[in-house]
């Protein structure tokens, strides 16, 4: 096999899923125990706030904005103490995260508490603050997760800004988690009808492609095999990699693929509530909500309509 750099994207096609487009600098490398306290010294640090799984945003009614001044947020009960580096805007602006103890329902008038989901699906913020936005939120809800040592039950405390808890009983380290999730795109043997399902939960007339959770000691490709057939009864063979996209539901990442499926049988598990093949007309259409049906396909940010739209571009 030949791998050829020069033939691949730039900007790949990650970059245009929905929570990606994030520029901050994150420094990794230079990350100690004083990180954050150091940057909310700085008179330009700026905080993005979590509050019961929901971002706060200042608000006039027609712009949002998720950025605060540690000056701002006195009386929402911010724990400075677990705030988290996230890294440095280009002018050395430093963006942290950290979680509010504020009831959301009695936020002034001029904030919002609002669900991810529906910041991404409106579009309350540009890309690039909704992959900042990713980021805090998986940080904050896994430090608020692991609060407690696993190996002892001592515990821990918060370092390297965030990015790692440390157990002073046992002197563990942990690190944050991301959960890898396979996505993918199985078409037919003969390139002309794609495998679309529905869940239960999912809005009306909506089909997406299936996905699923990698198991321990599996491979990206063994899982899209696994998961395409426990789900749909269809076998697939060659898998190929095309892009991922930061979840923050709460610390995921998809991993998209496209897939050939050896089987055309169709048979549903009980975690789709149907499962079909599409033509190629019948998903252009679905893009472009005019099936006649009413059928529909994920928000243009998600790294499955990305999938879906990539395959009908491909020349028939």
């Amino acid at each position: 096999m030949t791998i050829r750099l020069a033939d691949a994207p730039h900007p790949d096609a990650s970059s245009e899923t929905g929570f990606a487009g994030n520029r901050l600098e994150r420094r990794s490398e230079k990350r100690n125990a004083d990180s954050a306290r150091d940057a909310l010294r700085d008179g330009r640090a700026h905080l993005y706030l979590l509050a019961e799984g929901r971002v706060l945003l200042k608000h006039d009614e027609e712009i949002f904005d998720p950025l605060f001044a540690p000056s701002e947020v006195i009386d929402l009960e911010v724990d400075f103490e677990e705030a988290i580096l996230l890294g440095f805007e280009e002018d050395e602006t430093p963006v942290l995260a950290a979680h509010s103890g504020v009831e959301t329902d009695d936020l002034p008038n001029y904030l919002k508490a609002i669900d991810l989901r529906s910041v991404y699906t409106q579009g309350l913020v540009p890309p690039h603050r909704l992959g900042v936005i990713a980021q805090a939120a998986a940080l904050v809800s896994w430090n608020r997760t692991h609060r407690f040592c696993s190996r002892c039950g001592h515990a821990s405390e918060i370092t390297d800004g965030g990015y790692k808890r440390i157990c002073p009983n046992c002197e563990a380290m942990h690190f944050p988690r991301t959960d890898p999730v396979v996505i993918m795109l199985a078409v037919a043997p003969d390139n002309e009808k794609c495998l679309l399902g529905r869940s239960p939960h999912f809005g009306e007339g909506m089909y997406s492609c299936l996905a699923g959770f990698v198991e321990p000691g599996e491979t990206i490709e063994n899982a899209v095999r696994r998961e395409t057939e426990e789900e749909s009864g269809i076998r697939v063979g060659k898998v190929a990699y095309y892009a991922s996209q930061p979840w923050p539901f709460p610390h995921t990442l998809m991993i998209g693929c496209h897939a050939v499926a050896e089987t055309e049988e169709i048979r549903i598990d009980d975690e789709l509530e149907d499962c079909r093949w599409f033509s190629r007309a019948d998903v252009r259409s679905m893009l472009e909500n005019t099936h006649k049906q009413g059928l529909r396909v994920p928000p243009p940010g998600a790294i499955a309509t990305h999938l879906i739209r990539a395959w009908t571009e491909q020349e028939e």
